[in-house]
């Protein structure tokens, strides 16, 4: 089973993010222009943050706020969640379900070295069962 840094050495490591006093849709178009599902949110180099569609939706929309006079800071949800890079996709997956989560910050050392969502995760997934069938399909013919 692979881990969150071989992940995330294939897929990057850039991440996205946003500060607490940004208005919700400065972060909206920056979801919309990297074409993403989230944004970390940030003091400086601190995690103090995360903003997700799911956050716009249930905040913004159905409390008929405005996008552009709303805060980050205001909708973002605080207590994130994150995971070492040595957790496996396996580990992850378990962290993201129970948490009911899509995005998954890396911190390393405190230092936030990437993220990874649910989608990432499946395709790995999905690629390593692809691989096993590949073995025995191998196997089974010699």
């Amino acid at each position: 089973m692979r881990s969150v840094a071989e992940l995330l050495d294939q897929k990057g490591r850039e991440v996205w993010s946003v500060k607490p006093d940004d208005s919700v849709l400065d972060a909206l178009r920056k979801m919309a222009e990297k074409e993403i599902g989230a944004l970390v949110v940030r003091e400086g180099e601190r995690v103090v943050g995360i903003l997700s569609e799911r956050d716009y939706a249930r905040k913004v929309i159905l409390q008929s706020r405005s996008s552009k006079d709303t805060p980050v800071r205001d909708i973002m949800t605080p207590n994130v969640i994150s995971v070492d890079p040595r957790k496996t996709i396996d580990e992850c997956m378990v962290i993201m379900t129970n948490g009911r989560i899509r995005h998954l910050p890396v911190v390393e050392e405190g230092r936030l070295v990437g993220i990874v969502s649910i989608g990432d995760l499946v395709k790995e997934t999905i690629e390593e069962q692809k691989f096993v069938i590949r073995q025995l399909e191998s196997y089974i013919t010699q």
